[in-house]
């Protein structure tokens, strides 16, 4: 989860049993994007965002051919948490690790 992620989603996801690390608990609180998504890519793990700056960065990783987990994003404008706590549980819940690799999602689901 990056930084800037809502704190009723954090707390929304962990009730719903998923699996998730705070860039503030591991210690990259105060991490700039970019290192942000490449310790989740050493970690092997999807970033949840609402920083619209993730997709830049990841689409120029995907076109440099850098490799990284997955980007869920969220923006912050108008967000409907309870809409995206479901959503991201369904990502969580029905893709595989390899289907979200170098992938960006966004949320809400259309």
């Amino acid at each position: 989860m990056d930084h800037n992620s809502h704190g009723g989603i954090v707390a929304g996801l962990r009730k719903r049993g998923i699996d998730l690390i705070t860039a503030e608990s591991d210690g990259m609180a105060d991490a700039d994007d970019e290192p942000l998504l490449q310790r989740a890519a050493d970690l092997g793990r999807v970033v949840f965002t609402q920083d619209v700056d993730f997709i830049e960065i990841a689409g120029n990783w995907i076109e440099s051919g850098r490799n990284f987990a997955g980007v869920i994003y969220a923006r912050q404008m108008g967000l409907n948490v309870g809409v995206v706590l479901r959503d991201v549980e369904l990502i969580a819940t029905v893709l595989e690790p390899e289907e979200m690799r170098n992938w960006i999602e966004r949320v809400p689901l259309l």
